[in-house]
């Protein structure tokens, strides 16, 4: 587990310098973010196809204060130790910072990944952040979602379920 734990950072401040030493090194940097409430396989291949973009992927993870004024008081499901460390044992992850604001418009404009990803049908131009990344040279990227896979379906599936 001390690989993973290697991988989980409790602040952006006990990121800088790690990210710091990827960029003094040559790494392309690229970043997402999400709740990642229940990892199914649409956040896996998502996060490969992120990682593929570049060297090192980094993934902003909303912490739960954020996540219940997002998602509302049921959620998150899991807390945010089980969330960053289910992360973190990817191996498309290099890097997990948990974050309490709505968007991780702070970790970006510190961060200034060189490739900014966020799935779904947002135009590269409504991310946030990408207007920090772009200004910066970077690219931004809209990543196509999997059909059928989301943690509301799954929670919902949950809640139906009947006990025999």
């Amino acid at each position: 587990m001390s690989q993973i734990r290697e991988k989980v950072f409790q602040n952006l401040e006990e990121a800088i310098p790690v990210i710091n030493k990827w960029k003094d090194a040559g790494k392309k940097i690229v970043f997402t973010n999400g709740c990642f409430d229940l990892i199914h396989i649409g956040h896996v291949l998502y996060l490969e196809e992120a990682k593929s973009l570049g060297d090192i992927l980094v993934v902003g993870v909303n912490s739960d204060v954020s996540v219940q004024r997002i998602k509302g008081p049921h959620r998150p499901i899991k807390d945010i130790f089980n969330r960053s460390h289910i992360l973190a044992a990817l191996s498309s992850v290099d890097a997990v910072i948990p974050f309490d604001d709505d968007t991780p418009y702070t970790l970006i404009r510190t961060i200034l990944p060189e490739v900014l990803v966020k799935g779904g049908d947002w135009a590269p131009e409504q991310i946030v952040g990408s207007d920090v990344v772009m200004s910066h040279g970077g690219s931004v990227k809209s990543l196509q979602f999997i059909e059928g896979y989301s943690t509301t379906a799954l929670e919902e599936k949950i809640k139906n379920q009947t006990l025999i």
